[in-house]
């Protein structure tokens, strides 16, 4: 369905009520998020993990408040009625201070609608903090930044019993601290259900199964664009990557051999016009 308005956590809340399904992809830049914005998609993810996918970084923790901030800004000028939610990168919210600080960058500097803040039942007091300054917050349970970087591994969260009540614990606090929606990163089928019909609150799947209330995905793994990874979840609906290379090879093959620019990319002067400046050349030149 397409946005005619600005979409807001209350779109969000009517749409999970309703029983209509949330959309979410990721963006960096003006040209993608303004795509994204066209197709009608709720909300656009300004995630950190433009340090592997847009920067080419082997991680992402090393993003930057500023970097986020700069990206924030690009997106925002694309994204029209779709709802903006940046991430608070690795380290930027280390304690409720700090977290709130961070956020409130994000929302002045970056034009964000909301922040989009990864963690544990542990952070519950920051990400309270953030709500209770007035700046809706994006909850994102599962796989985080933290526990990628604690176990060195990406590891599939809520296989067990243990793990669930973890997840559940989690989740349990984040929506207690106030969060207007919550992502469910790989995580159990089953359990995205539960948990999905647990809450009041919407739930947006990545690896959580179709029993969420609305499905997000990295716009550029989706588009073909980067095979770096290739998790179980993810779709990839064109493969852009390699119309792109073929695009560019055709244009380099046509300048080698001179079939590009032709007659119809050039621009013409007028004859006399021409000769004026070829006399005043000359007489410039003998002068």
């Amino acid at each position: 369905m397409s946005v005619n308005r600005k979409v807001t956590p209350s779109t969000l809340l009517r749409k999970k009520k309703q029983g209509e399904k949330i959309t979410l992809l990721t963006a960096y830049d003006y040209p993608i998020a303004r795509f994204i914005n066209q197709a009608g998609v709720d909300m656009i993810l300004v995630s950190d993990a433009v340090g592997t996918v847009g920067n080419g970084r082997s991680e992402a923790v090393s993003v930057s408040v500023d970097e986020m901030i700069y990206h924030t800004q690009a997106v925002r000028n694309g994204a029209g009625n779709s709802m903006v939610v940046t991430t608070l990168p690795f380290g930027s919210y280390e304690n409720s201070g700090q977290a709130v600080a961070t956020a409130v960058r994000l929302m002045k500097e970056g034009g964000a609608d909301a922040v989009h803040f990864e963690g544990t039942s542990a952070q519950q007091g920051s990400v309270k903090a953030i709500v209770d300054a007035g700046i809706p917050v994006l909850g994102h349970i599962g796989i985080i930044k933290q526990k990628i970087v604690r176990t060195g591994t990406f590891q599939i969260q809520g296989r067990t019993a243990s793990s669930a009540q973890q997840i559940l614990a989690d989740v349990v606090a984040f929506a207690d601290a106030g969060v207007f929606g919550l992502i469910l990163e790989c995580i159990p089928t089953r359990l995205g259900e539960i948990i999905t019909q647990s809450l009041d609150i919407p739930t947006i799947g990545i690896g959580a199964g179709s029993g969420c209330d609305g499905q997000a995905l990295v716009t550029q793994d989706m588009l073909g664009l980067f095979k770096e990874l290739s998790p179980r979840f993810l779709k990839v609906y064109l493969d852009l990557n390699k119309i792109i290379v073929d695009a560019v090879t055709q244009f380099r093959t046509e300048v080698e051999q001179g079939q590009f620019p032709g007659p119809e990319h050039s621009y013409e002067i007028d004859e006399r016009e021409l000769g004026k400046l070829l006399f005043q050349f000359e007489s410039s030149v003998t002068h």
